[in-house]
């Protein structure tokens, strides 16, 4: 297909010749067996290769020189050999068709694996006549292989443009699974996406979140890091101390910058997607600088190397877990084997024998004829007939079939599709007008379309990769100095898409202490979170404790607790809050409720006292109805304090400023409208002055203080209605604490409350400041103006206090104005009176009232009040209290 891609130049240099020649022969390592039909196959059978000299000076040698014989990828070839060498045994399969095959070494190069191909699809001969049909090999109708990702990628890319089936036993790479860009090709072996998830699982399962990665310089090294970076970081299982790519080559620098960074890591799992040949590189410096106590992680490419499983090697390998091709079994394969023999005559061809430079390796023999000086430094030759059991090769150790039994298994997915062609039947074809293939007219491309089950043979999926199965393996290091790679568990795909790992724990066996595996960073300890290093990989991190009121139990973050919660001391949980407000059992609460009913038991003992004596000339003279309402509303105000007491409740926020403001209006009131009946009677004394007294009779007195008290009442519905105070739980004041106090609703109804008792407390001192100076000192005035100032002193240091005071202390600072303004009132006006009252008549003194205005003002108040007997009686009362 691609034959005219090789003559093109020929031709068109020499118009005239019949016939075209090929640029080139590519002299290539072989395996040839003739057949109707015939399938293609690449294989490393060699670890590396020399490249020709690429000056230009002279004619290039295309041909790479293969070094390291890999006696495995012979095995993998000999394998397809014997897969088609038992189809055609087969009577149901292919019946009356030979498959054939062309096997070629790629040298694990892809320069050579390249040509290799474009061998397989356009054939070797040197000279092909234009005028006849094409003669040689028959057409290749499918190949298999390549053992590489990279090598199969650029094949594929080439072979996928003319449909030409590929199918890989090796090619791991999640790449290869997009169906536009690799229309033509399949896999027997899982893809690397399933391959990483695996090894995400081993990590996962052993705990092991810190660890270095290796790969090789290819594609399959590339996306295999590519996927597991991505993986890895999506599950939050770890991540990784370094990422070094593994140079094809002998590149000592490299290698020793590798194995330096692997030694300085504190990373003691190294997980490696490598081939065999750089790993072989690798280890050769790991074991010059006597790195031990890693445990290796093994992609499938490198899990079951025999070649790393030598004595000088398992001290460092030892205990390596590695994910493995599913192993099968191949019945009759060893016999194959051993029935392989060279072919004498193979260096009359251009081609050389893959069996021949096997038999030299294993016999260290040369065939005829020698190398130069071969036979003259002691060399054998080799007959052919050297036995093969006779020696101990790995060649035909059949017991781990894991690789070989894919190549078995694509071998058979190309038979049975190309007998699902062949037994079509005319009219009903896959094909144009239903038309079917025939071996004649067979093309690559009619290959692809059948269908993607083979009994239990092969599966593909819609990708055409193969259903993920992997086994786990590892290398147990035998005390006789043997190597033996067990199966220790297996990995799979789940019926829910999920994967399943499951272990053989018991069997495991460990280079290095496995419980012990040094991360990065320790996991933060509860009440912390942790916090990335700047400049180094997710793993490595520093441990902040969360702050006040978040708590942290994953370690990942902290996260706030809820409103009513605050965090303990060790941040590790949410606990619920301290409740703070005025309350009766503490000492502040205690000495407040106690002051306040004191001054409500005093109130009662002076309310009593006057009760008692009101038949008496002080009570008389003193305008008992207005100081029986004043000692009762201070009795109440220092109640009202109670309800500032206590946790907040939404009628005790409504009803204490209410109560407060009512009472102490009342209050006020009294002392305003008494302080108003003593200036109104000593004017009434003066000359012209009686016409006031008639404004401040019984009923006018009890008129004011209801209409002072009724428009306080009004302001504290308007507010209650509008805006009501409520309970409110704050914490501004404290993170920790919740502080119940009661929200007042209104600044602006709080304010005129406050401001009308205000304004009579300021009214009734003015009055009584202008009493002072009364005839005779009238001390009435005195005392009314002294309880005012001591009120409104108390009131005016009480704003400043209250707004700065925080929670409990704002109410405790109200309650204390009340309670000190009760106390200043109650005090002032009725301590001098009680003390009268109680002294003996000995000791009574004009303390309260001069002889002369008291007569008067005690004549006004006996016949306002309109007290039993006549005014002279009265008077003489008056004047006996006087002298």
């Amino acid at each position: 297909m691609l034959f005219y891609v090789y003559v093109s130049f020929a031709a068109s240099s020499s118009p005239l010749s019949p016939s075209c020649l090929l640029q080139g022969l590519f002299h290539l390592n072989a395996m040839h067996r003739a057949g109707d039909v015939v399938l293609g196959g690449l294989f490393q059978v060699h670890f590396f290769s020399v490249s020709p000299d690429l000056s230009f000076n002279s004619e290039p040698d295309q041909q790479a020189f293969c070094v390291s014989y890999d006696v495995l990828g012979l095995r993998q070839a000999q394998t397809m050999a014997f897969a088609i060498d038992e189809i055609n045994r087969n009577s149901k399969l292919l019946p009356n068709v030979t498959l054939g095959y062309s096997l070629y070494d790629n040298c694990l190069t892809l320069g050579v694996g390249f040509r290799a191909a474009l061998a397989l699809i356009s054939g070797q001969q040197e000279e092909i006549m234009l005028e006849e049909n094409c003669v040689g090999s028959p057409p290749v109708l499918g190949i298999v292989g390549d053992s590489s990702s990279t090598r199969t990628i650029a094949i594929s890319s080439v072979l996928g443009l003319h449909r030409v089936p590929i199918v890989s036993y090796f090619a791991t790479c999640s790449c290869l699974s997009d169906r536009q860009a690799f229309p033509s090709f399949f896999r027997t072996i899982p893809s690397d996406a399933f391959q990483v998830r695996a090894m995400i699982q081993i990590l996962k399962h052993f705990g092991w979140t810190w660890a270095g990665l290796l790969i090789s310089d290819d594609d399959y090294g590339f996306f295999a890091a590519q996927s597991f970076q991505t993986d890895l970081s999506l599950s939050g299982e770890g991540c990784l101390a370094y990422v070094e790519v593994l140079p094809w080559g002998r590149d000592l620098p490299k290698l020793k910058m590798i194995v330096d960074v692997m030694k300085k890591s504190t990373a003691r799992v190294v997980v490696v997607f490598a081939h065999e040949g750089p790993m072989i590189n690798l280890m050769e410096e790991v074991v010059r600088q006597k790195l031990t106590g890693l445990q290796w992680l093994a992609s499938e490419a490198w899990s079951t190397a025999a070649v790393l499983q030598t004595p000088e090697l398992m001290p460092y390998l030892g205990g390596t877990l590695g994910i493995a091709i599913r192993r099968g079994e191949i019945p009759g394969l060893t016999n194959f084997l051993l029935q392989m023999h060279p072919d004498l005559h193979y260096n009359n061809s251009n081609e050389n024998s893959l069996v021949n430079q096997f038999w030299e390796f294993t016999f260290r023999c040369r065939f005829a004829p020698p190398p130069a000086g071969w036979v003259e430094n002691g060399g054998t030759l080799c007959t052919g007939e050297e036995d093969l059991q006779s020696v101990e090769t790995e060649f035909l150790d059949v017991s781990n079939l894991r690789s070989e039994y894919n190549v078995y298994k694509s071998v058979y997915a190309l038979a049975y599709a190309l007998d699902d062609m062949l037994k079509c039947e005319p009219g009903r074809g896959p094909f144009a007008e239903n038309s079917c293939a025939t071996l004649q007219t067979l093309q690559p491309w009619q290959v692809l379309n059948f269908t993607t089950s083979f009994g239990d043979q092969v599966s593909f999926d819609e990708n055409g990769d193969a259903l993920p199965i992997y086994d786990v393996m590892n290398w147990l290091w035998l005390p006789d100095g043997r190597t033996e790679v067990q199966n220790v568990g297996d990995v799979k795909i789940t019926t829910f898409g999920g994967e399943e790992l499951r272990f053989y724990e018991d069997k495991i066996f460990w280079n290095f202490d496995s419980k012990k595996v040094i991360v990065c960073s320790q996991n933060c300890p509860p009440g912390t979170r942790m916090v990335r290093k700047k400049g180094e990989p997710i793993c490595c991190f520093d441990c902040n404790s969360c702050s006040e009121g978040k708590i942290s139990n994953d370690s990942l973050d902290c996260f706030s607790c809820p409103e009513d919660f605050w965090s303990s001391p060790q941040r590790d949980q949410c606990v619920p809050k301290n409740t703070e407000f005025l309350s009766y059992q503490e000492p502040l609460g205690m000495c407040l409720t106690a002051a306040s009913l004191l001054g409500t038991f005093i109130c009662a003992v002076v309310l009593g006292i006057f009760i008692y004596h009101r038949r008496t000339p002080i009570v008389k003279a003193n305008n008992s109805e207005l100081s029986f309402q004043l000692l009762l509303s201070l009795k109440l105000c220092f109640l009202c304090s109670l309800m500032f007491i206590g946790r907040p409740r939404l009628w005790t926020c409504q009803l204490r400023h209410a109560a407060f403001g009512i009472s102490f209006v009342l209050c006020v009131s009294c002392i305003l409208v008494k302080t108003m009946v003593v200036l109104a009677v000593f004017k009434d004394s003066k000359p012209g002055g009686g016409a006031s007294l008639k404004w401040f009779g019984v009923s006018q007195q009890r008129g004011t203080v209801l209409v002072l008290t009724s428009v306080q009442a009004a302001i504290c519905t308007v507010w209650l209605v509008l805006s009501s105070p409520m309970p409110h739980k704050n914490t501004q004041y404290h993170n920790n604490k919740i502080v119940y106090e009661c929200a007042i609703g209104s600044a602006v109804g709080f304010s005129v409350l406050l401001g009308y008792i205000g304004l009579l407390a300021i009214i009734s001192c003015l009055i009584a400041f202008f009493s002072r100076n009364l005839p005779d000192n009238f001390n009435e005035a005195k005392l009314i103006t002294f309880s005012m100032l001591i009120f409104c002193a108390v009131w005016v240091a009480f704003v400043p206090a209250y707004v700065t005071s925080p929670g409990k202390y704002a109410d405790a600072v109200e309650v204390f104005a009340i309670l000190a303004s009760s106390f200043g009132i109650l005090v002032a006006l009725f301590g001098p009176k009680c003390y009268i009252i109680l002294k003996p008549q000995s000791s009574r003194s004009t303390i309260l009232f001069p002889p002369a205005r008291a007569a008067i003002y005690g004549a006004h108040l006996l016949n306002s009040h309109r007290w039993e007997g006549d005014l002279g009686r009265s008077k003489e009362y008056i004047d006996s209290y006087s002298s």
